[in-house]
């Protein structure tokens, strides 16, 4: 009986070491080269073996960790200018309000990225940090994706959730670095990726201190004080953690994400980035840049190039709920 009870105890641990980390992924390269770079950092006295305190992984947010079509926070940032015009309508005489409402309504205006930032310091400024976090919430609590029908945090992509809980598992320290701005993501990236606010890197508009009906109150003003994207996302990298990734995560949009990677291939210690092409129109989007600047940069610099088409069994954690809504939609 007790070889019995020993043969069973023997195959149970066969099943948990064998257990897949990243089962949403296809075998193919890059799932290979992911667990072969972790097994190689977390191996003692191995020849690439990196300590705990420098196994850092920084990954993008927009179009790497949740889906950016639409992006979330300009839907938030159309919510909140809905408010502000409501509450003084004067103001769609005025730009940068009158150029946005006109390409709303089907005119071909192009914005500038002057007229962009406008919109976003006005709607994202003039409030408390508390405040401006409360807004945040109703947003999330009410919006939907418009094509998967579900509320925006679960939007995200269950082959990166299963590749934060593998890399966690590996005592590595995992940072978002984002584009989108700071105090917007800490309301709810915690809670979707278990990722703590003080591990949060993103743009963010200078505050100030004001005491408000005998409370100190942190204001946020109109002054833009990082722009997280692109040459700035190593800048926010070296500000916020003192020292180079060693993982680090984008994706190809608009070049946002190549010094991002660039900054991580360009450590001392083993090292490993990848760049998501979104090449899947049926079950997520297809886009790319007309210039191809990231992945000629993933090309030139050794950056993985994952294929969400082709790497990915599955895409978001709510699959079966899209299967059955697009059916439902059919008929």
């Amino acid at each position: 009986m007790k070889y019995a009870v020993y043969l069973v105890v023997f195959l149970w641990m066969g099943l948990v070491q064998a257990a897949d980390p990243l089962p949403s992924w296809n075998e193919g390269n890059i799932k290979k080269e992911i667990i072969s770079f972790v097994n190689d950092v977390t191996k003692e006295n191995g020849s690439r073996f990196v300590k705990p305190e420098d196994r850092i992984a920084t990954f993008d947010n927009d179009g790497t960790l949740w889906s950016e079509v639409p992006t979330i926070e300009l839907e938030f940032t159309k919510f909140r200018m809905k408010e502000i015009l409501a509450a003084n309508p004067a103001l769609k005489k005025q730009e940068p309000y009158k150029s946005l409402l006109a390409k709303a309504a089907g005119a071909d205006v192009k914005l500038t990225q002057k007229q962009i930032l406008d919109i976003v310091a006005k709607t994202h400024s003039g409030m408390s940090e508390e405040e401006f976090g409360k807004q945040v919430r109703e947003f999330f609590k009410e919006a939907r994706h418009p094509k998967l029908h579900v509320p925006y945090t679960q939007a995200v992509y269950q082959p990166m959730l299963e590749l934060l809980a593998y890399l966690r598992e590996n005592n590595f320290q995992i940072f978002i670095s984002s584009g989108g701005e700071i105090a917007f993501m800490r309301q709810v990236v915690p809670e979707i990726y278990g990722i703590p606010t003080q591990n949060i890197i993103g743009s963010f508009f200078v505050d100030k201190t004001e005491e408000k009906n005998g409370r100190l109150q942190v204001m946020r003003t109109a002054q833009l004080g990082l722009l997280n994207d692109k040459g700035g996302k190593p800048v926010g990298i070296v500000r916020h953690i003192g020292k180079r990734p060693i993982i680090s995560v984008g994706n190809e949009r608009n070049g946002g994400d190549i010094e991002h990677l660039r900054f991580s291939s360009e450590s001392s210690l083993p090292n490993f980035q990848i760049m998501v092409n979104h090449d899947d129109a049926e079950r997520e989007a297809a886009y790319s840049e007309k210039d191809n600047a990231s992945l000629n940069a993933a090309k030139k610099f050794g950056f993985k190039v994952l294929s969400m088409k082709n790497d990915w069994k599955q895409i978001f954690p709510v699959a079966d709920k899209i299967a059955q809504q697009k059916q439902n939609d059919h008929k």
